[in-house]
């Protein structure tokens, strides 16, 4: 098989994990017109169709996936091996892909990274921020960043956080016009602002727990949100009672911007580890990029 037969396989397996022409276009750095005539032209060759097209979206065909589920763990092997030759570099160096959500994006990773890429400037770290359960393997992450709880069994996992807490706040705006909550029922009698996360199905339920007894609390209110920075905006504003990491709002407890409430029902629990699979032979890129993530405290 030619080179360019090799080239082609590489960038259909791209496309039908992206299932976009698009962004694996945006990725590989072609135009959209070139690579639709590459995955047209290994169609011919092979003399089935791969992807089935419509105005809106691309997705393997039955023989696409067959072919995919076959060549893609080949692909991720050549890159492990390509990546063990950073090894003989004199710093490791390389891509590492990395979805995680919002909060652990922000108060984990940013951290990390403003101290380690001035150190190696041939790394590179992707980031994406998603709130469902991302099949890294199948979408080609090296890793994930999750709470403790949410990491499949068949994963190794690396604890790169402390515990959490979470922490009900308001405005002392808010909490003039409402009398504050004494328990979680109290909160379907408030403006509450709401998340939505695919992970849960839609809206979050919030959760509670005091003295081993957990409750989960179905609010409502005006405002539905899916990233942090609106929520807590909203919440500062005074248009309602937020749900949130209590160390992100801690510096506006302190200062007097928000009053936190019901402090005795939120328990800490485990926090946020980076996880990747059993069988990955790790990059000395990933190494160091993991160890330091690696929780100490």
């Amino acid at each position: 098989m030619g080179i360019e037969n090799y080239d082609q396989l590489a960038i259909f397996v791209l496309v039908a994990r992206e299932r976009s022409f698009t962004r694996a276009a945006a990725q590989l750095g072609m135009s959209q017109p070139a690579l639709s005539r590459s995955m047209r032209q290994l169609e011919e060759r092979l003399g089935v169709r791969l992807l089935a097209r419509t105005t809106r979206s691309v997705s393997p065909t039955e023989a696409g996936e067959q072919l995919l589920n076959v060549i893609a763990p080949r692909f991720e092997e050549i890159d492990t091996e390509l990546a063990q030759l950073n090894a003989f570099r004199d710093k490791p160096a390389g891509r590492i892909r990395i979805t995680a959500g919002e909060h652990s994006a922000l108060t984990v990773m940013q951290p990390v990274l403003g101290k380690l890429l001035p150190q190696y400037p041939d790394l590179h770290i992707e980031v994406t921020v998603d709130y469902g359960f991302t099949d890294i393997v199948a979408e080609g992450y090296d890793a994930g960043i999750r709470l403790g709880e949410q990491v499949a069994k068949d994963m190794i996992a690396v604890r790169v956080g402390p515990e959490l807490r979470m922490a009900v706040v308001g405005s002392p705006a808010y909490f003039e016009r409402h009398p504050k909550p004494k328990s979680p029922h109290d909160l379907t009698q408030h403006n509450c602002i709401t998340i939505r996360l695919p992970t849960y199905g839609g809206i979050y339920v919030w959760e509670f727990e005091k003295k081993g007894q957990e409750l989960k609390v179905r609010v409502e209110g005006q405002l539905v949100f899916n990233n942090i920075a609106m929520r807590l905006g909203a919440a500062l504003e005074g248009l309602g009672l937020a749900y949130m990491p209590e160390d992100l709002v801690r510096p506006h407890v302190q200062a007097g911007a928000l009053v936190q409430v019901l402090q005795d029902w939120c328990a800490p629990f485990p926090g946020y580890h980076l996880y990747y699979p059993s069988r990955r032979q790790s990059s000395p890129a990933f190494t160091l990029l993991r160890d330091a993530l690696r929780y100490t405290g």
